[in-house]
């Protein structure tokens, strides 16, 4: 039986980040550091002929919350596909119950074999058109700021508050100056982009092509290259960076959102990889992206390269141009099932208690159209819409949603002020049902989308009797639900349970129509975010992104 305080991997050929080569060497490994690199020989060996052993990978930006589970069970799910640390921003739990949810996050992650570090919530909520669950102010973050795995500030999602040099949002980058500042600027450029950077943001995961990447990174930001659930802009960004790889330095990758089933089905952070190498990037400097770059950029030491004295936090590859993996060591220790055994954190009462709507009526989700009316359309692939202006079914005046036209509604579920909003949708394509959540990122009201009233309402007054979680609804019938009873967001079943429901309620909906180019309700989801242009619905009603305007 192997040692696993003390044993050598054999014969491996060792990527070696740092000069963006490789080597043929044996790497010796004892109390879950990497002792040496060279030629070793010893009791416990392990054979890696043929075999390249890498740097574990790392996510620079990750929301725990969208895969919908438990810290521990995330952290199941992705380190058996190689990813050994992450850069978790908790911004959807802290916009539901605040510091509560603060202190959870920190407690559950502590001692998972997952590393996570953590950035603070900037935005909560990221703009005034919306009704979050909780404040959390710069005197919230003095708290935390001191613990030695937070590394700075979340994405700064409010930039137009930064441009404005707002106060609220100001005082918080003061109080991080000093470490990383994430940011978030879909389409920012020019003098605006400018005085965002001279704000002191550094990096942003929000670029959708080269050409915007290319001058965020010329203008001083490092760039996170996102391969999601729902955005997938690795293709247009590292395609790009394939012609021109002196600039790789500067760019990470990320998730940012990634549900258990695509992780499953592809991977997490070495997808990423894998995509990019199969798009011409050398694959070195892709595995570069995914290790070295994060941890040099985010300040964590001892990890991100095969070296001696690292942390012996490991990937052996048995393709490198396939990112085939064939283990992963954790501090030296080959990941198994076993480490995720004994990871038991409580949950504070007021977190499971999230969902607080009042009486809901048809008369409430009731769409006044005259004419040419704004219209949320959705594009294939993005998370981003398009602000449509035309001409939908109406009766007496009143949208009446058809096979093109969605009826999409955010409920406030936090305050209890009663809010509620709706508004026509395009490109979603349900038929004889509705669906509902209170995943609607980042204020997490909850929304619903469906081509008829009455089972628009069952879904969401479900969603209220199971206190969070997704509901299908057909036809007065409730097709699936699956509870997320920690804020609303996160289950406390098992991963394979949380993948089996969700599979089921995802085959469901597709029987309805929703469009197989985007995840039912992933995609839904990021329609109440309105920090992503152009048109998004709010709780208080249609926004204008690109305007920063209520319509």
């Amino acid at each position: 039986m192997l040692d696993s305080k003390n044993f050598i991997l054999k014969n491996g050929t060792v990527v070696d980040v740092r000069s963006e080569t490789t080597k043929k060497a044996d790497v010796w490994i004892c109390d879950g550091k990497i002792q040496g690199i060279g030629e070793f020989s010893g009791d416990n060996e392990v054979d890696c002929e043929g075999k390249f052993i890498c740097p574990g990978f790392i996510d620079a930006h990750v929301h725990i919350e969208s895969s919908m589970v438990t810290p521990n069970t995330f952290a199941k799910a992705i380190m058996p596909w190689g990813t050994t640390t992450i850069i978790a921003d908790p911004h959807e739990l802290v916009n539901v119950k605040g510091n509560i949810a603060m202190k959870y996050l920190m407690d559950a992650t502590e001692h998972i074999p997952l590393d996570v570090y953590v950035m603070l919530p900037s935005s909560i909520p990221a703009t005034p058109f919306e009704t979050n669950g909780a404040d959390f102010t710069v005197e919230d973050m003095k708290q935390w700021i001191d613990y030695e795995r937070v590394l700075g500030l979340g994405e700064v999602m409010c930039y137009p508050n930064v441009l404005a040099r707002d106060s609220v949002i100001m005082d918080k980058i003061k109080l991080c100056k000093d470490m990383i500042i994430d940011g978030h600027a879909p389409g920012l450029s020019g003098d605006d982009l400018k005085s965002y950077i001279e704000a002191g943001v550094m990096t942003d995961h929000e670029c959708t092509t080269y050409e915007e990447a290319k001058e965020k990174c010329q203008a001083g930001m490092k760039i996170l290259v996102r391969e999601g659930s729902a955005a997938r802009n690795v293709a247009p960004i590292i395609s790009g960076l394939v012609k021109e790889p002196e600039h790789a330095i500067d760019y990470m990758f990320c998730t940012d959102d990634k549900h258990l089933d695509t992780i499953e089905e592809e991977g997490h952070i070495c997808y990423n990889i894998k995509k990019s190498i199969a798009l011409g990037l050398d694959a070195i400097k892709a595995i570069a992206m995914a290790t070295c770059h994060v941890a040099d950029f985010y300040g964590i030491k001892q990890t991100g390269y095969v070296e001696e004295g690292y942390v012996a936090d490991l990937v052996v590859l048995d393709s490198l141009q396939d990112v085939t993996i064939s283990c992963v060591y954790k501090d030296g220790v080959a990941v198994s099932e076993t480490m995720f055994e004994d990871a038991p954190v409580s949950v504070d009462s007021r977190l499971l208690e999230s969902v607080v709507l009042g009486k809901i009526s048809k008369e409430q989700i009731q769409c006044k159209v005259r004419g040419k009316t704004p219209v949320i359309g959705m594009v294939p692939h993005e998370i981003i819409t398009e602000y449509l202006l035309e001409e939908v079914s109406e009766q007496d005046g009143y949208f009446i949603p058809d096979a093109q036209y969605s009826k999409l509604c955010v409920f406030e579920r936090h305050r209890g002020t009663g809010h509620v909003s709706a508004a026509p949708l395009k490109g979603y394509g349900i038929k004889g049902g509705a669906i509902a959540t209170s995943v609607a990122h980042d204020s997490h009201n909850v929304i619903a989308v469906g081509d008829n009233d009455e089972d628009i309402l069952k879904a969401v007054q479900t969603i209220r009797e199971i206190q969070g979680g997704y509901v299908l609804v057909s036809h007065g019938e409730i097709k699936g639900t699956l509870p997320l009873q920690i804020a609303g967001l996160m289950s406390t079943w098992p991963q394979k349970k949380v993948q089996s429901t969700i599979d089921y309620i995802l085959t469901e909906a597709w029987k309805l129509g929703v469009s197989k180019e985007s995840d039912p309700f992933i995609t839904l989801s990021f329609m109440a975010l309105p920090v992503i242009p152009e048109l998004r619905l709010t709780d208080m009603g249609l926004v204008d992104v690109v305007n920063f305007t209520q319509l």
